[in-house]
């Protein structure tokens, strides 16, 4: 095979130098080639490029900018698909985070597509907290030649649905930006949604990004070898279960539950601050409990799409149901024909279509709401299972092939029945010997700072403590002479400290420099991790000043009040001035200083 350039391009060779390599190629076979050009690179790497030296540049298409947001990697991956698309098709194009996207550029790009998840009810993932931010912002520029497409990812089981991807996709479209594709909005079984979506979108990039008169076509001699791992979300390993130990006291207690994993032979691998993802599968009795309420046969096979299975797999291990979404609440009112439920359905009626997403699971509603179903259309109706993801609670420099997680067990009592969380539950329940299907969900947002000289602050309430014992542990490991400061809150001392023993351990042996606790329960009034930082506020700021890395991690409600102490303890500061403190914890955002894992 030869490769021939459609006319001659500039070339810093001599006249001897082409005639030799002349003379190699007119020998050479395609592996050779390629062998020789990876050589040749990697020489080039070795060596000072001068400007003088380098032939000018081959005119090309400006390329497309695809900007994501993701808080657990749905975004990313979708993201990742559109580029291998754009690359597949040989069209220029790049990949950016939110945040690590140059804010100036905006005012001159031509083709962008935005990728965004909605964290919670309504907001932006942290980050593309700041890209929201200056796209609403009075500093946005107009976009007159922009054309762009966003895609929305979100939780339809929370009121505000992809909120934040059609804020980004309406703004845009009001600074005149041309929009090449309608914003498409995709629940938790992203690949339904982003598939066409990213498919849509490649085909209209390939009109877009075509040049007007090519001055070259180039075969590129480099084979592309694409890194494929053994286990994946996809493909999940099957974790052995070392131990599963209860970490909390007495029955009023919450069951918080110390889990550790066998990876070895996996090939996987993790950072202090990556998650665990696992597959959960819904209790024997749930099923049992909505084949019951349905009436119908869990034996019958039903068909979606590729997939043929019994309904009762359907529903141990295929479609949520310890989690409500609103086209299942359709579905239901529809078919039961309640005017509460399609009340509740209705625009004006948010807080009250919250309040039954978060409390309510399907088996609730199927057994208050009766109605006729057939097997095919429960299944449809029912959102796919997805993945939960655990912030891992070690650091393989101290463990070795395993992974700890810290899960609290959902488990309460609705009207005389007893309701779980599909995966804590899982967890809880295996034992020495079982097994698990997970893999790693890498958290690149949430890293300890590469110089181990740098100071940390670790704010974490129940089992937000997770990733800071990954962290102290990691940092023991490592050495160097940065401090460690951890916040911690729970209900009680005596029943919710979790991991007492080794924090006290870390405190004698200077792993741990200074902790600062809340148990809400054992003081009237109650005091929460807000109150502490409130107290500390001169030695925080003190820290942060002198250029600490600060780290949140627990429920959204409570990463909202840490949030509002820290801006109040910096202000205190500042004669009071919010506006520059928010300015401030925004610039440690911006800088990868102020990380936040919050769900």
């Amino acid at each position: 095979m030869s490769y021939a350039l459609a006319q001659p391009l500039p070339t810093p060779l001599s006249a001897d130098q082409q005639a030799l390599l002349s003379t190699f190629t007119a020998g050479a076979d395609a592996a050779t080639l390629l062998w020789t050009s990876g050589y040749l690179a990697g020489m080039a790497r070795a060596l000072p490029v001068h400007a003088a030296t380098v032939a000018a540049p081959i005119a090309a298409a400006q390329p497309a900018t695809i900007v994501y947001g993701s808080q657990t990697g749905n975004a990313k991956r979708a993201a990742e698909a559109l580029l291998a698309k754009l690359q597949a098709a040989h069209l220029p194009a790049r990949l950016l985070r939110a945040d690590s996207y140059p804010l100036r550029e905006l005012a001159d790009e031509a083709l962008l597509y935005v990728v965004v998840s909605t964290q919670g009810d309504g907001d932006p993932p942290d980050d593309a907290r700041a890209f929201l931010e200056f796209l609403e912002g009075r500093r946005a520029p107009a976009l007159k030649k922009l054309k762009f497409a966003v895609l929305a990812l979100g939780d339809s089981s929370y009121p505000q649905f992809c909120a934040i991807g059609r804020r980004i996709d309406q703004r845009l479209q009001a600074l005149g930006g041309e929009r090449i594709a309608d914003c498409a909005d995709a629940d938790l079984d992203v690949e339904t949604v982003s598939t066409p979506w990213t498919d849509a979108v490649a085909r209209i990039a390939g009109d877009l990004l075509k040049p007007a008169a090519p001055s070259a076509t180039v075969t590129t001699l480099r084979a592309v070898v694409a890194a494929v791992a053994a286990y994946s979300r996809a493909k999940p390993f099957a974790a052995g279960v070392l131990a599963n130990q209860r970490i909390t006291l007495g029955a009023n207690s919450k069951d918080v539950r110390h889990i550790e994993l066998a990876l070895d032979g996996s090939g996987l691998s993790y950072e202090p601050g990556d998650a665990l993802g696992v597959w959960p599968r819904n209790p024997q009795r749930l099923v049992d409990a909505v084949l019951q309420a349905t009436a119908l046969d869990g034996d019958a096979d039903v068909r979606i799409g590729d997939d043929a299975l019994p309904l009762r797999e359907w529903l141990l291990g295929k479609r949520e149901l310890t989690r409500v979404a609103r086209p299942f609440l359709a579905a239901l009112a529809e078919r039961s024909g309640d005017a509460m439920l399609a009340g509740v359905l209705h625009p004006d009626n948010a807080p009250a279509l919250s309040t039954l997403l978060a409390d309510q699971q399907a088996i609730d509603l199927l057994q208050r709401h009766r109605a006729d179903w057939d097997a095919a259309s429960l299944v449809a109706a029912l959102r796919p299972l997805q993945p939960r993801l655990y912030l891992i609670a070690s650091s393989r420099k101290v463990v070795g092939d395993e992974a700890h997680l810290t899960v609290a067990h959902v488990e309460y009592d609705a009207d005389g029945e007893t309701r779980w969380g599909a995966a804590s539950h899982l967890l809880a329940s295996r034992e020495g010997g079982d097994t698990l299907p997970v893999y790693i969900e890498a958290n690149e947002r949430f890293r300890l700072p590469a110089d181990a000289n740098r100071d940390v602050i670790m704010i974490g309430a129940g089992t937000g403590i997770a990733p800071f014992r990954g962290f102290v542990q990691e940092r023991g490991a490592v050495g160097g002479n940065g401090r460690n400061w951890l916040f911690f809150g729970a209900p009680h001392q005596r029943s919710d400290f979790l991991y007492q023993l080794e924090w006290q351990r870390a405190l004698k042996d200077g792993q741990l420099d200074r902790i600062d606790l809340a148990f809400s329960r054992d003081s009237a009034p109650k005091t929460y991790v807000q109150q502490r930082i409130g107290e500390q506020a001169h030695a925080l700021h003190d820290w942060l000043q002198s250029g600490a890395h600060l780290y949140v991690c627990g429920a959204i409600a409570m990463g909202k009040d840490v949030h509002a102490a820290l801006l109040a303890a910096i202000a205190a500061h500042n004669g009071g001035d919010r506006e520059a403190a928010t300015e401030f914890l925004d610039t440690l955002a911006r800088d990868g200083r102020y990380a936040r894992d919050v769900y």
